[in-house]
């Protein structure tokens, strides 16, 4: 029996022995097959070995790594388990088979295995690059440098560790080291398309759009089909405000990517910002049909939504983003500025969101270490404003005003400038500022030492949380005070911001311990200069026969329950118009969902009539045909009250819960028009009756109203801007104090 044994033994030892010789050319070719990128060869060579020799582990290994070539990850996956399991040691088969798991999106796994092979091998500098890109899907990027830093120490010269520890920089905001990685990997290699793809990002990340797009051009003038690099300079021109050529970047990439979330999302961007809303709508849906979790799309959406008015709705999504990400700060600056459009958000509300960003955002950013200062109370002060929007805006119109009527022999007055976007306002803004300083392309950083440099010292923020604002650079506090103002005063929930100018209506005395800010008081919140070519006109409904009623405000402020009012006024007054102008409704999509809000209240097509984009001149004259201006609420018109009560035109106004619920009421209440301020919806209603009614009473208004404007405290421009400066001095006396 035991001879049997032996001779099976002897006879499978000859066997294998032979299987083995044969095996050794196959295996050899199925390599030199491999080198030649000939996977279908490989694996019909691999098979002959593996029917000669089930358990050959080289054989198991090479099948694995063709099967990965030919983009088979499965068939890889079986094959290189199998290998491990066979040889254990095989650094090259727990290699490849960390890549192909991590392929497969099974991160974990694919870190054992590769950690495993440079245990067996710690001078594997191609093993430590690999785990360094899975520990990055992990989202473990300190880790992820780590490996890179030993790949790197290994091979100084290794392009592609270079390039990939950029990308794990970016993600951690270290921005300066990993534009040095970028630069590093492309003096190695200068024609590397994802390091040129990463200079960029950083560039984009840093603000500075024009390395920006200089760094995408040159990657697409090696790959010019690269739809990730097409995507991100979309969003670098975006950016610049150079919309047509973002979206022929969105569009390109979509052409050869259709479902590049990247592209989609810049697409969704763009379509929110020039209210072209349906495909944005669209854009988002299709990123969330393939990642759920994408904080962004669900931002977006939310855009969308609070772009038709359905701000329910969209601060749904938006606090769906920021359950995905606490910290994202598109959606939580989106949720506080949709806020101001919700009826029953109140000023405890609307400043716990705004403290919310501070714990959340702010108070994790570094603080600027200020340079000494003359502590001198009435030398001549510096002044610096900062807003995205010195161009035809209505915050630009609010602040238009005090930049012209500043005493210079007191302040000096510099203006910081955070949009490539550039008009005649943008023009007049300039001509008013003593120093114009480009500051859109600056990082928070690079800006905060421009502002040390310059010596201001009174920074005013000028957006509050609306688009474009620079609250990360006010969150770090590069001047001795700082003041947040006019563009979207409504508190921004910084401890950083000292003072914030409202007046006693906007803000009343009882809630003023809920915000951050110290509340100085103006004559009204806001003030405009007056009307260019606004001559008096007669009252129109003494020619037409009818009361002609106004909103010449944005579309997402007409609430439901605004709207709903307006159609029970207009019920009451059968023959009534109602003229509704802002350029959103050159959207057709938001033109035709406007007025079926109305003819869903009952209130008939044709006696809504609405007006789109036009000159300012245009704008102002359409005033001419409107006896009573609406005001919106719970977000009231701003400089669209100004602009009708200097036209002649008065405005009913609802007092609200909110800050930017009483900004009309304070401008009423200012030019002594309480009477058109109202505490209800019927009350509402009842002062549009009544004042409609009486014919005399309205054109007597109408005739007296600009000058009226013009002499008061709020209105007369040059009497405000003494007030803010008033503000100013107290400021900086109490700071030298």
């Amino acid at each position: 029996m035991a001879g049997n044994v032996g001779s099976r033994a002897f006879q499978n030892a000859r066997l294998e022995k032979k299987n083995r010789k044969q095996a050794e050319p196959l295996l050899a070719a199925a390599a030199a097959a491999h080198r030649a990128r000939r996977p279908a060869e490989v694996r019909a060579l691999c098979s002959q070995v593996l029917a000669l020799l089930p358990d050959h582990a080289g054989a198991l290994r090479l099948l694995g790594m063709a099967a990965l070539d030919a983009g088979a990850l499965s068939d890889a996956a079986a094959a290189l388990t199998r290998a491990v399991e066979v040889d254990p040691r095989d650094v090259d088969a727990h290699a490849n088979l960390g890549i192909v798991l991590s392929n497969m999106g099974r991160h974990a796994e694919a870190r054992g295995h590769q950690e495993r092979a440079v245990a067996l091998v710690p001078n594997f500098f191609a093993g430590w690059n690999s785990l360094g890109s899975t520990l990055l899907r992990l989202e473990q990027a300190e880790q992820a440098i780590a490996a890179y830093d030993r790949a790197l120490a290994l091979k100084p010269d290794y392009a592609e560790a270079h390039c990939n520890r950029g990308m794990a920089l970016l993600l951690v905001d270290r921005s300066a080291e990993a534009l040095q990685s970028f630069d590093r990997a492309l003096a190695f290699n200068p024609r590397y398309v994802q390091a040129l793809h990463g200079k960029g990002m950083v560039n984009l990340g840093l603000r500075r759009v024009d390395a920006a797009l200089a760094a995408f051009d040159a990657a697409l003038a090696i790959s010019p089909d690269a739809a990730s690099v097409l995507a991100e300079r979309g969003r670098a021109y975006l950016q610049a405000g150079r919309f047509d050529q973002a979206k022929a970047d969105f569009d390109a990439a979509l052409a050869h990517a259709p479902d590049l979330e990247a592209a989609l999302l810049g697409r969704a961007h763009l379509g929110v910002d020039k209210n072209d809303v349906a495909p944005a709508v669209a854009a988002c849906r299709k990123v969330l049909e393939q990642n759920p979790n994408s904080e962004a799309a669900w931002t977006w959406l939310g855009g969308c939504y609070a772009k038709q008015g359905e701000i329910d709705a969209a601060l749904q999504h938006f606090d769906h983003a920021l359950a995905l990400k606490p910290d994202c700060r598109d959606a939580i600056a989106a949720k506080i500025f949709t806020l101001d459009f919700l009826p029953d958000a109140d000023f405890a509300r609307q400043q716990a969101v705004r403290r919310e960003w501070w714990e959340r955002i702010g108070a994790r950013l570094p603080r600027a270490a200020l340079s000494p200062r003359n502590m001198d109370p009435e030398r001549r002060l510096v002044i610096g404003y900062v807003s995205a929007d010195f161009r035809n805006h209505s915050a630009a119109f609010t602040v238009l005003p005090v930049l012209s009527h500043h005493d210079r022999a007191r302040f000096q007055v510099i203006c910081y400038t955070c949009s490539a976007r550039q008009d005649e306002i943008t023009a007049r803004c300039r001509a008013a500022a003593d120093v114009w300083v480009e500051a859109w392309q600056m990082s928070d950083g690079d800006l905060a030492d421009r502002i040390q440099a310059d010596g201001v010292d009174i920074l005013v923020d000028l957006s509050g949380h609306s688009a474009g604002n620079r609250l990360t650079l006010f969150a770090s506090k590069p001047a001795p005070i700082q003041v947040t103002a006019w563009g979207h005063g409504t508190g921004t929930g910084l401890p950083t911001i000292d003072y914030f100018f409202a007046d006693p209506v906007t803000v009343p005395s009882g809630v003023r311990h809920l915000f951050a800010e110290q509340v100085y008081d103006l004559p009204a919140v806001i003030t405009t200069d007056p009307l260019p070519g606004a001559p008096s006109t007669t009252l129109p409904m003494l020619r037409t026969g009818h009361v002609t009623f106004g909103v010449f405000n944005r579309i997402d402020k007409i609430s439901d329950a605004a709207l709903a009012v307006w159609a029970r006024l207009m019920a009451l007054l059968p023959d009534s118009r109602i003229v509704i102008k802002n350029s959103a409704i050159d959207d057709n999509f938001l033109r035709e969902g406007l007025i079926a809000r109305f003819v869903a209240h009952g209130v008939a097509a044709e006696r809504v009539i609405c007006l789109g984009s036009t000159t300012r001149e245009q704008h102002v004259a359409q005033f001419a045909h409107v006896d009573i201006s609406l005001d919106p609420f719970p977000q009231n018109g701003g400089v669209s009250t100004w602009e009708s009560l200097q036209a002649g035109v008065p405005v009913v106004a609802r007092l609200g819960c909110s800050t930017a619920s009483r900004a009309a009421a304070a401008i009423n209440t200012a030019l002594g028009l309480d009477d058109w301020v109202a505490g209800d919806d019927d009350g509402y209603l009842a002062i549009a009756l009544k004042h409609a009614a009486d014919t005399a009473e309205l054109a007597r208004l109408r005739a007296e109203l600009p000058a009226r404007v013009a002499t008061s405290a709020a209105g007369n421009v040059e009497t405000y801007t003494r007030k803010v400066e008033e503000g100013y001095r107290q400021f900086w006396r109490r700071y030298c104090a």
